[in-house]
């Protein structure tokens, strides 16, 4: 029994050293390149080629890539030689204290006046890591400067929803529309708004379900705005072309 008891405490010994070899590290390194999807791709199939690598984590807004990794098979070393072998993809350190400022463009078709973007501007800069607004009510169109290490475009534009407003990306292009809609009856389920997204032509949508709205980014050269508006009806979303709006405020 005694020796039953001590080949027990060995063997566990033994699967304990393994899973502790076994264990993964993680790496995060600066990609200041790495600017799209297809940008992440191309450093993913880099370092994956090296059997070490089990996974890449990306962000895109910070540029950063987090690589887990098995210690015992690749070094940190190896890692960011693999990255500078790429030429373009070359990695540098990173740190979650540094600021990295990016920079990101909303269209809000309602937001129609000075109350109306003192409201968002009010709100944003309550918001921890922005930098600086820009508004520009002619355009229905605000530009915000922000840290993103400490906060988001998803959360500017949560932010920016949660006040009742709709928006979406804004591009200075020719090619680039914008088409804004009021929503009659109940609001579109998550399935009709991916189908909306799945159009070609489409490069962003978004949908406020406090006022009811539905605002969508496309490229006016693949589909004009009657075409748009049919595809959308065809979703199932009981889209309207509002009135022109007029400014009580």
């Amino acid at each position: 029994m005694k020796k039953l008891i001590i080949s027990l405490a060995i063997a566990l010994l033994q699967f304990g050293s393994s899973a502790i070899a076994a264990d993964s590290d993680t790496l995060t390194v600066r990609i200041k390149a790495m600017r799209c999807d297809d940008c992440a791709h191309k450093v993913m199939t880099a370092l994956t080629k090296n059997s070490g690598v089990e996974d890449v984590q990306f962000n895109l807004e910070r540029r950063t890539a987090s690589i887990i990794y098995n210690p015992d098979a690749v070094t940190p070393d190896t890692l960011c030689t693999i990255l500078d072998a790429t030429r373009r993809y070359k990695a540098s350190p990173y740190s979650p204290d540094e600021v990295i400022r990016r920079g990101i463009g909303f269209r809000i078709d309602d937001m129609h006046c000075k109350k109306c973007s003192d409201r968002i501007t009010g709100r944003l800069n309550e918001m921890q890591g922005i930098d600086s607004l820009a508004p520009h009510l002619d355009k229905h169109y605000i530009f915000v400067r922000y840290d993103a290490n400490r906060t988001t475009k998803d959360s500017i534009r949560t932010a920016i929803n949660e006040l009742g407003y709709t928006p979406v990306n804004y591009y200075t292009s020719d090619n680039v529309a914008f088409a804004y809609y009021n929503i009659k009856g109940k609001m579109p389920s998550q399935e009709a708004i991916d189908e909306v997204l799945t159009i070609s032509a489409v490069e962003d949508v978004n949908v406020n379900t406090l006022r009811h709205t539905m605002a969508v980014t496309y490229f006016s050269k693949e589909i004009s705005a009657e075409r748009l508006h049919k595809a959308i009806r065809k979703a199932g979303i009981k889209a309207v072309v509002p009135p022109p709006h007029i400014c009580k405020d």
